[in-house]
């Protein structure tokens, strides 16, 4: 079984991508269900909901290269904010939880922020993403204008 789904909860076995059909206030009502939860993450393209359930390869990746950036950018000096989890949404166009997101040059426009708006904050500047299940397309970061996007594939 892949998806086991009820009034109460979604709950998908590791590596499960599903998509659907869905509008933005599909969208919005299953982000509000699954709120404060690690698992599904949840994708939003016009028309189409995607619905991946992570696997322990995916954590362990994207903590491996977030800590990598983070000895860089201390290793500079850099002041930085980073994110994680993190959902983006431009309301009727996307909705995109990078693994990993860091704010570097706009780190002071969001240093302290409980909640980013995305039609007024900046976007930030590196969003990792780690792409075990193929259910990521850079395309899902242009409306954010997100200027690096790394993206760790299989091999």
């Amino acid at each position: 079984m892949f998806a086991v789904v009820t009034s109460e909860k979604i709950q998908l076995s590791p590596g499960t991508v599903m998509s659907f059909p869905g509008s933005w206030q599909d969208y919005q009502k299953l982000c509000q269900q699954l709120a404060d939860r690690p698992s599904p993450r949840i994708k939003y393209r016009p028309g189409e909901i995607l619905l991946m359930s992570p696997l322990p390869k995916h954590g362990r990746d994207v903590h491996i290269i977030s800590m990598v950036v983070i000895a860089l950018l201390d290793n500079l000096e850099q002041n930085y904010e980073a994110f994680t989890p993190i959902t983006m949404e431009i309301a009727e166009v996307s909705g995109v939880e990078p693994g990993y997101c860091f704010y570097i040059d706009n780190w002071a426009a969001v240093a302290g922020k409980d909640r980013i708006n995305w039609g007024v904050d900046p976007s930030p500047d590196l969003a990792i993403e780690i792409d075990v299940t193929s259910f990521t397309d850079i395309n899902d970061y242009l409306p954010y204008k997100v200027p690096e996007v790394w993206i760790f594939k299989r091999n």
